[in-house]
């Protein structure tokens, strides 16, 4: 034991000048930038890592002291994500979230972005056929405060008013605003109850599609189906499109806490939050540009058929740009 230690002494003291001068250049740049560094101590790095590996490897075979060995190790850890590690920055991260991380996210969850969709639709179908025969369903799908009197009651003069608001009928907007905050909470919803194994999230996207059929439904009996759509649909389609990306993360996080296949249930829920949570910020932006569509185009575009081509054109916008494959990047690397 005693040799082992003088062993170990020796060692560290014919290298540890070295280690020294690495780890204070390492917390040079920590504090500042590479910058930071002059050009001597630039040309020196690589070499001073280099070294510090070459002591890492003779201290485990020679099976030094732990302790050692693992401040080589991090030591080492360190150097190598200054020598070889990308560095971006804010515009350079930006880009890639836009032009590959966001879009394969998507692709990844592809399969739960599609039951979600399915249940959205399923949602929609059943509370617009159950309201159509029987007009008291509408309460049971959709709250009072986000009718706001557009329920079965309501005359046809009185519901078509609110869909052509020129800055006369406050009542559209503060319903407008009531929808928006309603789905961005859903989307926000759907993603965090995805832990509790999927069914909240799953149960949650049937309800909200059934609010939209319920509204349709309301819409339809006063033969205003066909404005209410494009009204809907000029920011809808984003919003709604939002909303079930936010599902698919759920479902994702929900799925694999369930069934982690081949991997550990650690490896496989890391895996897949970095996915979701990438859908996830993808999610904002995508609400965003709603609240925009809602804020400016609902009040400024009145007609039926320029509303429905600016919701045909989102439609197509988000797919494309989502799902469609694209060239890789000559620079290599992948996003998790």
């Amino acid at each position: 034991m005693a040799e082992l230690h003088l062993k170990s002494y020796r060692f560290r003291a014919e290298r540890e000048d070295d280690w020294r001068r690495l780890e204070k250049l390492l917390t040079k740049v920590g504090k500042g930038s590479p910058r930071a560094l002059s050009d001597e101590e630039l040309l020196a790095m690589p070499v001073l890592y280099r070294q510090a590996l070459s002591s890492l490897s003779v201290a485990r075979a020679t099976s030094l002291d732990q302790g050692l060995v693992d401040y080589l190790e991090s030591l080492s850890t360190r150097a190598y994500f200054l020598v070889y590690g990308t560095r971006s920055n804010l515009v350079e991260r930006v880009g890639g979230f836009f032009a590959r991380a966001w879009p394969e996210a998507a692709k990844a969850l592809w399969r739960e972005t599609l039951a979600s969709f399915l249940l959205t639709l399923a949602g929609v179908l059943a509370a617009y056929f159950l309201t159509l025969h029987d007009p008291d369903w509408f309460s049971a799908f959709v709250p009072d405060g986000l009718a706001n009197g557009r329920g079965p009651t309501a005359s046809v003069e009185a519901m078509r008013a609110t869909l052509y608001d020129k800055g006369k009928h406050d009542g559209l907007s503060v319903f407008a605003a009531f929808l928006f905050t309603h789905n961005s909470g859903v989307a926000i919803f759907a993603f965090a109850l995805g832990f509790a194994f999927c069914l909240p999230t799953a149960m949650l996207m049937a309800y909200n599609g059934a609010m939209l059929g319920a509204f349709l439904a309301v819409f339809g009996m006063r033969g205003l189906g066909f404005e209410a759509g494009g009204w809907l649909a000029i920011h809808g389609v984003t919003e709604i499109s939002a909303v079930i990306l936010a599902g698919a993360a759920g479902l994702r996080i929900g799925w694999t806490l369930a069934f982690p296949g081949d991997l550990s249930r650690p490896a496989a829920m890391a895996q897949a939050g970095r996915q979701s949570a990438t859908l996830m910020a993808g999610v904002v932006v995508m609400l965003f540009c709603a609240g925009i569509l809602e804020g400016v185009g609902r009040q400024v575009i009145q007609n039926d058929f320029a509303r429905y081509g600016v919701a045909l054109a989102t439609l197509v916008a988000w797919p494309a740009y989502l799902y469609l494959p694209r060239r890789q990047s000559s620079r290599g690397g992948s996003v998790a």
